[in-house]
């Protein structure tokens, strides 16, 4: 379902603040009671806000962005469409003010071998990899293995991995109820699009992966398994992110780590390592 959009803004002209509160409070279905509760204003003086009758202080900018939970980027949004200068910063990972922020997420990708874990922006791009990742990536076709590679689309494309994953259905199902969440918390049109393509891929053939993967993983986790010369590996993974960001790039990055979800795909794992 698709969540409420900004109105159009003429060329030139920015989007009162008002305007960008009530999208983010209705995308959180909250009332303007709520909010106010929430971020302990009066009802009244948030509507004033609401609708350009009063101006917001910057500490009320970023309080109400706090409650609403809204993401690093678009708080900057906020405080310049309220006619304040951004607060958080947006480097690159290969910024020398990222240096240990780069290295740690190279610790955790490096330690996590033999097993694959790769590191992805907000948009699902590869940032970094392992070198077991390449290895899995193998036989895609070449577009999809161009910088910048997109994770989701490489997996669900008809010419990626598709074909590979035993489990199809039931790991696309799960990739994109998750995009969708994604674009539900960020309003991001980026993953709303990426969301789109991928749900127009094709779907399973009749007949083929038509119950979910069982096993002890049944009713716990969504595995993904792909199937590759040395017979279907079945992994589970987790998503690491930084805990107290102040800065865009770090706050929108995330490292996806797959562990062996059996003796066989870790013994696999192992050999294709050596």
């Amino acid at each position: 379902m698709h969540r409420p959009a900004l109105p159009p803004v003429a060329p030139g002209a920015r989007e009162p603040f008002g305007a960008h509160l009530r999208h983010w409070r209705q995308r959180r279905r909250l009332s303007q009671l709520d909010l106010a509760q929430e971020a302990e204003v009066s009802t009244r003086h948030l509507s004033c806000v609401e609708t350009g009758r009063a101006a917001p202080s910057r500490e009320m900018v970023l309080r109400l962005a706090e409650r609403l939970g809204v993401p690093l980027r678009e708080r900057n949004a906020l405080l310049v469409a309220a006619g304040f200068a951004p607060m958080y910063r947006q480097r690159t990972l290969d910024d020398p003010a990222l240096a240990a922020a780069r290295r740690a997420v190279d610790l955790v990708l490096k330690g996590h071998e033999p097993y694959p874990a790769l590191a992805i922006d907000r948009h699902w791009h590869l940032v970094a990899a392992n070198r077991i990742v390449p290895l899995l990536m193998a036989g895609a076709a070449p577009d999809l293995l161009k910088p910048p590679i997109n994770v989701l689309r490489l997996s669900l494309h008809p010419d990626g991995l598709a074909p590979r994953i035993a489990n199809l259905a039931q790991w696309r199902a799960h990739l994109l109820e998750r995009l969708q969440q994604q674009v539900a918390a960020s309003g991001d049109a980026v993953l709303q699009a990426l969301h789109d393509e991928l749900a127009a891929y094709p779907v399973a053939e009749p007949g083929r992966d038509a119950t979910p993967a069982g096993g002890e993983l049944a009713g716990v986790v969504v595995p993904f398994q792909l199937a590759t010369p040395s017979g279907v590996l079945s992994f589970i993974s987790t998503t690491t992110v930084f805990g107290t960001p102040v800065d865009v790039t770090l706050q929108e990055l995330a490292v996806e780590s797959f562990f062996p979800a059996d003796a066989q795909t870790a013994a696999a794992l192992g050999a294709l390592a050596r």
